[in-house]
Formats: structure tokens, C-alpha cells, sequence
């Protein structure tokens, strides 16, 4: 564990390899729940790894034959869970309540881990687990693909680890050790808490990767075509050439992108954008996490939920209906390089 790396500064603890040991999963199973873009490539590295994995679907699912001719050992949830000693919930958050009532509580053993990727279902108390199990998180901050790819290249991609519950004493040793198994530990390892790791995500998603985004690319288009200007000119200022910035942001940070743009945008980005994302802006910000931190999101999804998804349904209708979405799918026509 170092709180200074050779890369850089850190004010969070971060674990590497050396900091964990693979062995603490010795003569421990470890049944994976779920087979999707995590589950999968989680259930793969383990194995490459030398661990004992047991995959858990339903029967149902079209997971299984898939899992199967990977090479895996696939069970139903209740026979995978039964005689695990490290449970993995990498199926959606709004099924693990239903999965850990009906499937997992009363047959996992006591001592056991039960491990998360997300700490909404936990942070929530949408699982309240019994005091006799540990409880961890480790959590990749890549796609999962991109987590296969680098352990087959012998690197890995960086993750969380958090421990909300230390029923054996050993629970950070265990979750480094999974770490290690599915490569996070050659990147490094930062610790966290799963009321830091969900309020963070929860609140990133909705007013910047995702919900934020999404508004300021369609605001700036529908302003442009309001204006006269033409959709398909709009939709490449306001869409397509947002990756090229994204891209250079990603690979070395904002500077970074300033670096690399005309004197002209670095002047009108550096003098506007501030009065786009100014206080006024920054104040909704602050109620919207304000509502994360509260619950108050958590409960508005958890009913939603409950009611079908209405609102859902309806707000993602509209996304999918947007004129920017129109122009859009005629444009890439003209792009061959995306369907590569």
C-alpha cells in the first residue's frame, strides 16, 4: 500500500501487485453472478489466473450456452452460491435485490464475501447483508473488454476497493487478492468507500457523463438550427467533433486538449465557457448531489421501478426522437470507418 507513487502524487491509499496475494483465494471458490461485459471478462481473467470460478445464471439465460463453451462451470444462482466463498454481483443493480432475497441469502454460508462492483444496492440498503459475511467492493474503471484486453497483454486497467463490512478480519486481503486476479492490482488499486464510490458515480453520470453531456450537446444544436443554420452543419459542431476534444482530454487531460486546439478556440473556450458553467449552473449541481447524498434520487429510481418506468420510458422516447438523432443517423451514412 503506498500513498505516493513513482507516477505521481496520490492523496488516496493505492495497491499494487505487490501488495497483493493471489494465495488468499487458494482453496476458495468464487462464483461469479452473471455473464455479461463484467461477468464475463471477470469469470475469464480469475480462471486464467488459476482460480476457482463458478458461474451463476438462470437457466434460462442466453448466457449460459455462452459461459459453457468459454470453458466455465455454470450453475443456477442458489447451487453456485451454496458452497462459495466469494459471491460476485455483476448482474444490473435494480435485479440484485430480487437475486440476493430469492437466491442468494439463505444459501450462502457464513464467512463468506459478497462483493459488488457498484455500491448502490448496499449504500441504499437495498441488500442488507447479516453481520456473519464480509462485504467488498472492487471496482474496474474500464468496459469490460478493455479490462480482458490488457490482462491478456499482461497490463491491467485501474479499480476501487472498498471493504464495508469485516466479518473475517480478512476482507481486504480477499478483495485484493480478486483484484489481482482480474489484473486491476498491475495499474493500481485505490481505496474507497461505497458511500464515496456510489454518491461520486451517481452524481458524474447525471450532470456530466451522461445527463450533462447529453443536454449540452443537443442545447447547442437545437440553438444553432433555431439560429438558420443547417442541421448537418450544426450536428458536426455540436455531436461529431466533440470526440476529437474527448479523445485528447482522455489521453492527457484538459490542458492537454488546449495543447492541441487553435489559439482561436483556446480564447473563446477559456473566456465563454465560464459563463455556460457558471455559478447559477454550479448550484443545481450542488442540489442534484445534494439529492444523492439524501437518498432522495436513490428512493425517486427505486419507486420508479416499482411503477414500470413510466417516466423512464417516456424520457428516453424523447432522447430517441430528438431532430439530432435524425441527422445524425443520415450523417454516419457517410462515415464508414464507425461500423468498423
Amino acid at each position: 500500500m503506498v500513498c505516493l507513487s513513482k507516477k505521481g502524487d496520490f492523496m488516496a491509499k493505492v495497491y499494487y501487485d505487490k501488495d497483493a496475494d493471489l494465495s488468499w483465494l487458494d482453496d476458495k471458490t468464487v462464483a461469479v453472478l452473471g455473464y455479461g461485459s463484467q461477468g464475463k471478462v471477470h469469470a475469464l481473467n480469475l480462471k486464467d489466473s488459476g482460480v476457482d470460478v463458478i458461474v451463476g445464471l438462470r437457466r434460462s439465460s442466453k448466457n449460459w450456452n455462452i459461459a459453457e463453451k468459454d470453458g466455465m462451470d455454470v450453475k443456477e444462482i442458489k447451487d453456485a452460491v451454496k458452497n462459495a466463498d466469494v459471491i460476485v454481483f455483476l448482474i444490473p443493480d435494480m435485479v440484485q435485490p430480487d437475486v440476493y432475497n430469492n437466491d442468494v441469502k439463505d444459501n450462502m454460508k457464513e464467512g463468506c464475501m459478497l462483493m459488488f462492483a457498484h455500491g448502490f444496492n448496499i449504500h441504499y440498503n437495498q441488500i442488507v447483508p447479516p453481520e456473519t459475511v464480509d462485504v467488498t467492493m472492487i471496482a474496474p474503471k474500464a468496459p469490460g473488454p478493455l479490462v480482458r484486453r490488457m490482462y491478456l497483454e499482461g497490463k491491467g486497467v485501474p479499480a476501487l476497493v472498498a471493504v464495508e463490512q469485516n466479518y473475517t478480519g480478512n476482507a481486504l486481503n480477499i478483495a485484493l487478492a480478486y483484484a489481482k486476479g482480474i489484473g486491476s492490482t498491475r495499474a493500481g488499486v485505490i481505496e474507497t468507500t461505497f458511500k464515496e464510490e456510489t454518491e461520486t458515480d451517481l452524481f458524474g453520470e447525471q450532470v456530466d457523463l451522461c445527463g450533462g453531456v447529453a443536454e449540452m450537446i443537443k442545447s447547442t444544436f437545437d440553438i444553432l438550427v433555431e439560429a438558420g443554420y443547417q442541421p448537418e452543419v450544426a450536428y458536426f459542431e455540436a455531436l461529431h467533433e466533440l470526440k476529437l476534444i474527448v479523445d485528447l482530454i482522455y489521453e492527457g487531460g484538459i490542458y492537454n486538449m488546449w495543447k492541441a486546439v487553435s489559439e482561436t478556440a483556446k480564447y473563446g473556450g477559456t473566456t465563454r465557457g465560464r459563463r455556460i458553467y457558471n455559478e447559477t449552473v454550479k448550484e443545481e449541481m450542488r442540489k442534484i448531489l445534494k439529492e444523492i447524498q439524501t437518498g432522495e434520487f436513490a428512493r425517486e429510481w427505486i419507486l420508479e421501478n416499482k411503477a414500470g418506468r413510466p417516466v423512464y420510458t417516456k424520457l428516453l422516447r424523447m432522447e430517441k426522437e430528438h431532430p439530432i438523432e435524425k441527422v445524425g443517423k443520415e450523417l454516419r451514412k457517410m462515415m464508414p470507418w464507425l461500423g468498423e
